[in-house]
């Protein structure tokens, strides 16, 4: 593809090639063509469909007689895909089971979506024992476990369900926890970029014995948007900066209470103080993939994490629960204001459905539900 407009896009590391220096791009290889890092407008054409519905970078979907979403306890021919999700315009997905059922009754609440008299929300993936589900109206709520693997898994799924359900134009957020760079408990952190503990904007994942990069680009605009909604009043701060996304909790963050430490203080501080200098504002395990693959789907993707800690102050997140609790819905209500306002904006305040379970077919239905749960 020419490039023929006035975008700039970063590449040079999807062929393989690390930069030697941190945070650094190589200026000459920019361009926008197949595989390159093209702008969000280049990836809404090349996949989407004409009315907005995803359209899958693997052609061997089509081909499938069934396609089983295998950790979610779905199936393209067990479950009717259209029927059950093909209004969903938001898909937000947090760390554990428990944090996205509240957040499934809190986005509830703000939209006033109600559910029929008598009935409850549904986990839609409880027999796949693995991710939690829970759809309210056109939006998702799901859990994505913890750790670049983990989340990875569940997008690759929950991208194909979109599109299997001919879902047009959704919209995915992250709602984490975090830890903070020089940023006070409590205080909530909009990713505007994401990069790997190499400080790398790439999401690499080895493909038939070979290293695959993908860069790790979230929706700018959508950053924006979401700082826009940010309450003055609110007794907290709300800021935009990079994401460092890591793969392990302690050792992979620098922390100095894990099993294992080698490394000093001094050096700990050295590498936080240069992540901090690099405009990185916060540390968590899942910024990257989500970035990565979401950008790769063409879909529009924004990170809105709080910060448990100041790890410049030390490693241990110590603040008491309740106040924990109340810090982690501050994510929530900044997503829950934008979602509000969009429904508000074109007219869609109410909703009939709660995500019941639409069988296509009750003998796929049954196999797709026991094999699901063939392995804890």
């Amino acid at each position: 593809m020419q490039n023929n407009h006035n975008h700039r896009h970063r590449n040079g590391e999807e062929n393989g090639e690390a930069h030697d220096n941190f945070f650094h791009y190589n200026e000459e290889d920019e361009r926008c063509d197949e595989g390159a890092y093209e702008c969000t407008h280049c990836d809404v054409a090349k996949f989407r469909y004409p009315d907005g519905t995803v359209r899958l970078r693997n052609p061997h979907i089509e081909l499938m007689d069934q396609d089983i979403l295998y950790h979610l306890a779905l199936g393209s021919e067990s479950h009717d895909l259209v029927e059950m999700f093909g209004d969903v315009k938001f898909v937000c997905m947090g760390g554990t089971p428990k944090r996205m059922e509240a957040f499934a009754y809190y986005i509830m609440k703000e939209i006033g979506h109600k559910l029929p008299t008598g009935t409850t929300l549904q986990d839609i993936s409880q027999y796949s024992y693995r991710y939690s589900m829970y759809k309210v109206g056109p939006i998702l709520s799901v859990s994505h476990g913890m750790g670049v693997p983990s989340i990875g898994i569940l997008l690759h799924e929950i991208i194909k369900l979109m599109y299997h359900a001919k879902a047009k134009d959704p919209i995915f957020f992250r709602i984490g926890t975090c830890g903070g760079i020089g940023l006070e408990g409590g205080t909530v952190v909009i990713s505007d970029d994401a990069v790997n503990e190499m400080g790398q904007h790439h999401y690499e994942v080895p493909m038939l014995g070979k290293p695959v990069r993908r860069p790790a680009k979230l929706d700018r605009r959508l950053v924006r948007e979401l700082r826009a909604l940010a309450d003055p009043e609110d007794p907290y701060e709300t800021v935009i900066g990079t994401t460092m996304c890591a793969n392990d909790f302690y050792e992979g963050q620098g922390r100095m209470d894990g099993a294992f430490c080698d490394y000093s203080e001094s050096e700990k501080m050295a590498y936080l103080t240069h992540l901090q200098s690099n405009g990185v504002k916060n540390i968590e395990m899942e910024v990257v993939p989500f970035a990565a693959l979401t950008h790769h789907a063409g879909i529009k993707a924004a990170v809105v994490c709080v910060a448990l800690l100041d790890r410049l102050k030390g490693d241990q997140v110590c603040a008491p629960k309740e106040v924990l609790d109340e810090w982690q819905i501050r994510p929530q209500k900044l997503v829950g204001r934008y979602i509000k306002r969009y429904l508000q904006t074109k007219g869609r305040i109410s909703f009939d459905g709660h995500g019941s379970m639409a069988v296509k077919s009750p003998r796929r239905f049954k196999l797709v539900q026991q094999e699901s749960e063939t392995f804890d």
